[in-house]
Order: C-alpha cells, then sequence, then structure tokens
C-alpha cells in the first residue's frame, strides 16, 4: 500500500463505511449495544475460522468496546485469562464444567497462559457468562 494517504479519498469513503455500519468510536450507552450486537454477528460470521475475513473487524470492533468499556468503568486492568478465572470462581465452577472452550486439559492451559483463546472460545464465554465477548480478549 502506498504510504502517502489521499485523504480526499479516504474521508468519504470513511464516512460511507461508518454510515453503513456504525462502526466508530463508542460515545453513549445506546452505540455500545449497537456495537456489542456487531461484534456478536461478527463472532458469528467468522464461525470460529481465525483466518476467516471478519476477524480484523472483531479485532476493531473489540477494540472499540474494550476502549469504552475503560472509559466508562473505573475498574483495574485485567486480562481474558483474569476475567475468565474471576467469573468461573464467580460462579463456583472448575475447569472440568468449562466444556464450550474444551477438555479440562485445555482449560488448564489457557488458564496458565500455555495456550491462548480462539475465536469461538470467545463467543462461547460470552454467551456462557452472559458478558461481552470482548471480555476474554
Amino acid at each position: 500500500m502506498n504510504a502517502r494517504i489521499e485523504i480526499g479519498h479516504l474521508l468519504p469513503a470513511w464516512s460511507k463505511f461508518r454510515n453503513a455500519t456504525d462502526i466508530a468510536p463508542i460515545r453513549n450507552a445506546a452505540h455500545y449495544r449497537r456495537m456489542v450486537a456487531t461484534l456478536e454477528a461478527l463472532l458469528d460470521a467468522s464461525g470460529g475460522d481465525e483466518s476467516h475475513p471478519a476477524i480484523e473487524l472483531v479485532d476493531i470492533v473489540g477494540g472499540l468496546i474494550e476502549d469504552y468499556e475503560s472509559a466508562q468503568q473505573s475498574l483495574p486492568e485485567t486480562t481474558g485469562i483474569q476475567a475468565l478465572k474471576f467469573l468461573m470462581e464467580q460462579h463456583g465452577l472448575k475447569q472440568s464444567e468449562l466444556h464450550e472452550i474444551g477438555s479440562q486439559g485445555v482449560v488448564s492451559e489457557i488458564l496458565s497462559g500455555k495456550r491462548a483463546l480462539n475465536i469461538r472460545q470467545v463467543q462461547a464465554l460470552g454467551e456462557r457468562f452472559g458478558v461481552s465477548p470482548a471480555t476474554f480478549v
């Protein structure tokens, strides 16, 4: 790609994209809810395939959601694994009870940092705990 950006072409394209998708920095709770729904739709479209073209948008929308949540909450920074551990504790769950992300061995590797969560697992955890999938990204 050419390092020189043609602003005259970029701004109309951006405006058209933003208006068609609603993907933009989140400014209020209503837009936040729409962006979470967009993230969930993108995750559904990708079907857990990390090479799917929607994955780039998952990263962008997830980042926008994360930025908004960080600005709205004065909670300490946590990783997705820390959030998972917290939710497991709050729900009294053992590693062997998280069937949606894999066997007890897979869960153990994820919790120890030896393995990363994939898109399918992130989506399944969001559904199980009723939180944004971005919680685990």
